[in-house]
């Protein structure tokens, strides 16, 4: 029997749309069988990786970056790194005070898995600490300063000064770490002069810093938040009023000129295209404007930390299920498409544990380098505990 055309022209969008459904996407090796594991050998002390805007693997996949500590506030510790083919576990360095078991000492890998960057208190000051696999060497960059998140395959790092006392430094820095040189990139009286009613709405008058800045990963553009010190009575710093801090600022370090400014921080995170940002909602958001675009037909995952695999196929976030499953203490891992439209659950477990630090530690996911597994702190008994995650 003959067709006419347009009953051709019908049945084969039907099969297109057919061949189409059932073509496996990104997501749909997450949504079949899983190898989920601690990926570190300790059983018997935390192992924590720093946080869900940098990955703990090197960016040859090789090894492993992340804290250690054996007491139980989880606030005093070693960074450790583990070659992930032969298991072997070297310290890399010893005696690190951190602010929190939640961030714990932002240790990052940079000059493309050469070197590793971190802070720590020392000689009642703060430090930002570099040190060179090959030879060893440890070189201080910055004293009474902290560091965020940094490019991997590049060789600055951003600096500031202390939320809670930033003293001489409330401006942004970078540091390169192969020639020690500390540049200012961004002033806080600049921010307040580009943006004077809104700094001044969410802060009045109070004298501002910067602080939480990450680099895009091709260096070009960073974004951070705004502080106002709040130093408690007593002069303790770990306590969620050592200072004030909200808005998101986004700035083009080759153009020298701010970009957006946003009333909420949230959990914000660069995409591998150094042009997004995605937050929890989970949104979009375009560095260039600051205008937000909602991931569709995807959950608000509550108390997420979302970000994107290097791919940009995929996200991946934490998820409080407490209350959705009626479990407390209940969070999982979530996989969705980036593009919208589907989502997972990967892993559910006990988040209401683990480190006893001030500020509680909480899972936040990361893909690895090649986009094949996701790293998450889990805090189901007396340790939080480094896991990995990988399809089949």
């Amino acid at each position: 029997m003959l067709m006419n055309r347009r009953q051709f022209a019908g049945g084969a969008s039907a099969l297109a749309l057919s061949a189409f459904a059932q073509t496996p996407n990104a997501l749909s090796k997450w949504k079949g069988k899983l190898r989920i594991v601690p990926a570190t050998p300790e059983n018997d002390r935390h192992s924590i990786h720093s946080y869900f805007n940098v990955s703990p693997e090197s960016p040859d996949g090789n090894r492993l970056l992340y804290y250690s500590s054996g007491v139980s506030n989880g606030e005093s510790g070693d960074i450790r790194i583990l070659n992930r083919k032969s298991g072997e576990v070297k310290i890399i360095a010893s005696n690190i005070t951190t602010e929190d078991a939640h961030r714990v000492a932002c240790q990052q890998w940079i000059a493309n898995g050469k070197k590793i960057v971190f802070h720590d208190f020392r000689e009642g000051t703060t430090a930002v600490v570099c040190i060179d696999l090959q030879t060893g060497k440890e070189t201080v960059l910055a004293k009474d300063r902290l560091v965020w998140w940094g490019a991997p395959s590049g060789v600055l790092v951003p600096l500031y000064g202390k939320q809670w006392n930033p003293g001489k430094y409330p401006d942004l820095q970078f540091a390169n770490v192969e020639t020690g040189e500390i540049r200012t990139i961004v002033k806080a009286t600049d921010v307040r002069a580009q943006y004077p009613e809104q700094v001044k709405k969410e802060f009045g008058d109070k004298p501002i810093s910067i602080c939480f800045p990450a680099m895009s990963p091709d260096g070009s553009r960073v974004f951070f938040k705004l502080a106002v010190a709040e130093i408690n009575p007593d002069g303790n710093f770990r306590s969620p009023s050592n200072s004030y801090r909200e808005t998101i600022v986004c700035y083009d370090v080759h153009a020298n000129k701010f970009l957006f400014i946003g009333p909420r921080w949230g959990h914000p995170a660069w995409l591998a295209d150094s042009r997004r940002i995605i937050n929890y909602g989970p949104v979009l958001t375009d560095s260039s404007t600051g205008i937000d675009i909602k991931i569709p037909g995807v959950p608000s995952f509550s108390g997420s930390h979302p970000s994107v695999t290097p791919d940009q196929k995929l996200f991946v976030t934490d998820v409080d299920l407490s209350k959705q499953e009626k479990a407390p203490g209940l969070w999982g891992v979530a996989v969705g498409l980036l593009e919208g439209g589907d989502s997972t659950v990967i892993h559910r477990f006990d988040n209401n544990h683990g480190a006893t630090t001030w500020r509680h530690n909480h899972p936040h996911p990361v893909a690895s380098p090649d986009n094949q597994r996701i790293y998450f702190n889990v805090n189901a008994g007396k340790w939080t505990r480094l896991f990995v995650a990988q399809a089949g």
